[in-house]
């Protein structure tokens, strides 16, 4: 996994909504080798790839809303190929669309469809989850999150798995990414604070072995970890600089 660890952009969404261009500079001066996009700062697509190319970044994924991923699926998709992504990835669900077990059939099926338009492009479709997804489940007991994989099809909906919100959910990580070797191209990396709040921490800081979970998810044929902390006690730019100097001292980033 050494060439590639990259970093959610979200994590930096206050710095980035200021100074785009000078925060991807950063990110790439702290040595990350891509990113996955929260936006994209207004930019043209072609002049975002320009961008990236100079600053030695790989333009992997996005995150796209839902809506966004239904109703405007053509300007989304002209956007990931001219930019150069190989992922897009649905990365929330409102709340009005995860009350039922049938929510989630519906949304395999729509998955389903955009992942097989993207697909016939070259780029993968993914689902990142949340905990929520595993606080439903169907009749017979198994989580919305599986049955949402198990309506869809592989080579249309791939897994982008959040091993913060899957230990927050009271489950075991490493298993999931087991559960979907061949399927699970994405990873977000968290750590999780050891008070009793359970909050985001930066990497190696809190109570997670972040260590055991990027090997397991290298051996699940995972193609790119990406460091994200969704709120920070301090300066998101700090908090990024702990984890990425904790993954070098662990041997991940050169």
């Amino acid at each position: 996994m050494k060439k590639h660890i990259g970093l959610q952009l979200y994590t930096l969404r206050e710095p980035m909504a200021s100074d785009f261009t000078g925060s991807l500079k950063r990110v790439a001066q702290l040595g990350f080798r891509g990113v996955e996009f929260a936006g994209y700062g207004g930019f043209a697509a072609r002049a975002l790839r320009e961008l990236m190319a100079e600053l030695g970044l790989e333009p992997v994924s996005s995150h796209v809303s839902l809506d966004e991923l239904t109703h405007r699926t053509d300007a989304v998709l002209e956007y990931a190929l001219e930019l150069g992504l190989s992922y897009v990835v649905c990365p929330w669900l409102p709340e009005d669309l995860r009350q039922t077990i049938e929510d989630y059939r519906r949304l395999a099926q729509t998955l389903d469809s955009v992942g097989e338009r993207f697909g016939k492009h070259g780029i993968t479709l993914c689902y990142h989850n949340h905990a929520f997804e595993l606080a439903v489940t169907t009749e017979d007991g198994r989580y919305a999150l599986d049955e949402l994989y198990a309506c869809s099809s592989p080579e249309f909906v791939q897994a982008e798995l959040d091993v913060y919100w899957i230990e927050r959910a009271g489950l075991d990580a490493a298993r999931y990414l087991e559960r979907y070797e061949g399927r699970c191209p994405l990873v977000h990396l968290k750590d999780m604070s050891h008070g009793e709040d359970r909050t985001f921490a930066e990497i190696g800081e809190g109570r997670l072995d972040l260590r055991k979970l990027i090997e397991t998810a290298a051996k699940s044929g995972t193609k790119w970890v990406f460091v994200e902390q969704d709120q920070c006690s301090g300066n998101p730019f700090d908090a990024v600089t702990t984890s990425i100097h904790r993954l070098r001292e662990w041997g991940y980033v050169q």
